[in-house]
Parts: C-alpha cells; sequence; structure tokens
C-alpha cells in the first residue's frame, strides 16, 4: 500500500500532478507534486497539515515544504517540493513512486 498524508492517518484521494528534475550526475534531484482542490483542505482546520508523508511498506518520506494556494483568499490547491540530497534518495523515491503509480493509475511521461 503506498500512500500519502498531508495529516497523520489521513490519506489523500487527490492524485497529484507530479514533475522531476534530476542533476546530469544523479546525484541530486527534486520532485514538485501539486494537488488541485487536495481533500487536505476541505477542513477548515489547515494547521493540520504538517508536512507531506509518503507511506508504503519500506516506510516513510517526509517532506515539510509544503505551500498553499489560494484563490479569491480560499485555499484551492496544495504545492510541495521534495528534494533528494544523493542517489540513494531519489532511489527510494522512485521505488515508492512506482508503488503509488501503480496503486493510482498515475502515468509517466519522460520529457
Amino acid at each position: 500500500m503506498a500512500e500519502i498524508q498531508f495529516s497523520r492517518g489521513t490519506a489523500e484521494d487527490v492524485i497529484p500532478d507530479v514533475r522531476l528534475t534530476r542533476s546530469r550526475d544523479g546525484s541530486q534531484g527534486t520532485a514538485t507534486f501539486y494537488f488541485d482542490k487536495p481533500k487536505a483542505l476541505d477542513g477548515t482546520n489547515t494547521e493540520d497539515i504538517t508536512g507531506m508523508y509518503m507511506i508504503d511498506e519500506e516506510g516513510e518520506i517526509i517532506t515539510r515544504e509544503v505551500k498553499g494556494k489560494f484563490v479569491n483568499g480560499q485555499p484551492s490547491a496544495l504545492e510541495v517540493v521534495h528534494l533528494m540530497r544523493s542517489s540513494e534518495e531519489w532511489e527510494r523515491f522512485m521505488r515508492f513512486m512506482e508503488r503509488y503509480a501503480e496503486e493510482h493509475e498515475l502515468g509517466f511521461n519522460k520529457s
């Protein structure tokens, strides 16, 4: 089971748009997630969002770079940036994404 959570114990149902970049030598990478109208913003208590947790059978990957996007003063989207500072972190992230993509029918395009 691979899922994404913004507050502990609550899986996010909205499938994100994910963009990946990686340095030429493969030592660093960035994943940018964009969630349009995520369930995490449905409630009035956005203080519950403490980060983004990517959870699978290997454990969890945590990132704290979560930013809200607002339209007319209302939260409408979340943008999350996850930095990978080694090829090991990149490989671990890719294993999570493969599991997540399979379970949530997320397509993958190489640009």
